[in-house]
């Protein structure tokens, strides 16, 4: 039987009997079948009087209405307008799409989607938590546009980028052209940048952040070129393999004793090599002061000093890595207050460091010395569970310059 649509349209396509058409509709696209019976609340009499007449039959009294598609089914057939309930919906409001089948299909698709990432985090499993925020956040649906196919090449791109870090000094949109053909690729709000940056902190072992300077030091973490000559990490007395052309570099400074800077570029590229200090203290402040007034008083009979001027950015993350991984016992002194606390928590944790006079007993001894009041959010220090309640009782703020004679006691003796 065909579907005589001019009828259909007389018989169930008007206003009145537009929620019956609907909800079967509803059914269809959720892959239910046209069984079973639909009710209508607080019908209008205009409404019992179009099922009277599509039916044939007068309805129970009341404000509801109930529909048997069965018996709608019968109706239809019978009137020869339709071969069946199905044919009549789709002639009045289009084709109508197995949601459930169709939403299983695309479950399938965005699985297949996942799976770089997920063959990635086997090899690496230090991305596993990366991923599962990924998958939370929906954010490779979002950068994809909710399109499986654009999800997967999005994916597949990511896992050829993280694939190749850490790299050995490869610039930024070297490594965007080399595995995309775009050199832009990884510019900052492209969407395989979106995906790829974290991981890459994942991989450096760089907190997560924002802005530029953060992804400047994630960039570095992984050995990547970005804007390498910007923020190089202070330094006095840092010796390094003459082999290297930064290890003579720094030994030539080192020897009057002057401060100099190392860039990103200079520790990727031409890497200075600190065997020697295996074994030795290696001081790392907070305050390019303290390197300044190290550099005046004891000039090159001071012990090495790294200045990490706040949170280490790229250039003072990849030094304070590498001297961790020659064996260099990193010592580590701040400002006593909640951020310079913050700061230490972090490179206690990366890089492994020692608290250098950065304690409880430390604090109350500097205490008498002043100080304006401390103000923020308080801060635990991991290394001393005592330092965060001392600094709360006495409740000022102790700067780095406050303690330079006690700090530079310490550098003047090089064991």
């Amino acid at each position: 039987m065909s579907t005589d649509a001019a009828r259909l349209q007389r018989l169930l396509g008007h206003d009145d009997l537009r929620w019956l058409v609907q909800r079967s509709r509803r059914r269809l696209e959720r892959g239910l079948a046209l069984q079973g019976p639909i009710v209508l609340q607080n019908a209008t009499p205009a409404q019992q009087r179009a099922v009277e007449q599509l039916l044939g039959r007068p309805v129970a009294p009341g404000q509801s209405v109930t529909v048997r598609l069965e018996s709608l089914q019968v109706s239809l057939r019978r009137a020869g307008v339709a071969p069946d309930l199905r044919s009549a919906i789709e002639a009045l409001t289009g084709p109508v799409e197995d949601q459930s089948a169709a939403r299983l299909v695309r479950d399938r698709a965005w699985a297949t989607a996942f799976e770089p990432l997920e063959a990635l985090c086997a090899e690496r499993p230090v991305l596993e938590v990366w991923l599962a925020s990924v998958r939370s956040t929906g954010l490779l649906r979002r950068l994809a546009r909710a399109e499986p196919t654009a999800g997967l090449g999005l994916a597949q791109s990511t896992a050829r980028v993280l694939s190749q870090l850490p790299s050995p000094g490869v610039p930024l949109s070297v490594l965007a052209s080399v595995v995309t053909g775009d050199g832009h690729s990884l510019d900052a709000g492209r969407p395989l940048y979106a995906l790829v940056i974290r991981a890459a902190g994942q991989l450096g072992g760089v907190p997560d952040g924002e802005g530029a300077e953060w992804r400047r030091t994630v960039w570095a973490s992984v050995g990547v070129l970005y804007s390498e000559l910007t923020s190089p990490v202070l330094c006095l007395n840092l010796r390094a393999d003459p082999a290297t052309v930064s290890g003579r570099g720094l030994a030539v400074w080192a020897e009057v004793g002057q401060p100099t800077y190392l860039t990103v570029r200079q520790v990727l590229r031409d890497p200075p090599g600190f065997r020697s200090l295996n074994g030795r203290h290696v001081y790392v402040c907070e305050n390019p002061t303290v390197v300044a007034e190290t550099a005046n008083v004891l000039g090159a009979a001071s012990a090495p000093l790294v200045c990490a001027s706040g949170h280490p950015a790229g250039a003072a993350t990849l030094l304070l890595r590498s001297l961790a991984e020659s064996g260099a016992q990193l010592r580590y002194h701040g400002d006593f207050d909640w951020p310079g606390l913050s700061i230490a928590n972090g490179i206690v944790a990366r890089f492994g460091a020692r608290p250098w006079r950065f304690d409880a007993a430390s604090y109350r001894a500097a205490a008498p010395s002043g100080g304006s009041a401390l103000r923020g959010n308080r801060v635990e220090a991991s290394w001393d569970p005592d330092l965060s309640d001392t600094m709360m009782a006495v409740g000022r703020k102790i700067e780095e310059e406050q303690v330079l004679a006690e700090l530079l006691a310490d550098l003047a003796v090089q064991p």
